[in-house]
């Protein structure tokens, strides 16, 4: 099994959206291709490579594309297996918290006016 290798989120903050109940057999791979096309798609609907330049970012935006990218791979490893959460209902209040940080960042991310706060203009 590969160890995960996402560029905008780690492991940890993943896990921690996920809940205590998440799926085991949602391994490291499956998180990093959930975290790659969330990368990819923050990407283009930024019309910036966030991926290239993530290092040299300062912290504000380090934390809102960390914060998109760990909800989007949460989502998908609560909505992989919810057996293991205490009802559906449980899952789900997960899964609507998730969905709306995506959300929220993503909109943020098309702002033009964000767009130009976050390249300093």
């Amino acid at each position: 099994m590969a160890a995960y290798v996402g560029i905008m989120a780690t492991e940890a903050e993943i896990d921690q959206k996920s809940g205590a109940n998440v799926s085991a057999a949602f391994i490291a791979d499956m998180k990093t291709q959930a975290a790659l096309f969330a990368e990819n798609r923050i990407n283009v609907i930024s019309r910036k490579n966030y991926s290239d330049s993530f290092g040299s970012l300062n912290v504000d935006v380090k934390s809102l594309l960390s914060d998109a990218v760990s909800s989007w791979v949460a989502m998908q490893a609560i909505q992989y297996d919810m057996s293991g959460y205490t009802s559906r209902a449980e899952a789900q209040t997960m899964l609507d918290v998730n969905y709306t940080i995506w959300i929220d960042a993503i909109n943020l991310l098309a702002e033009e006016d964000s767009r130009n706060f976050i390249n300093g203009e």
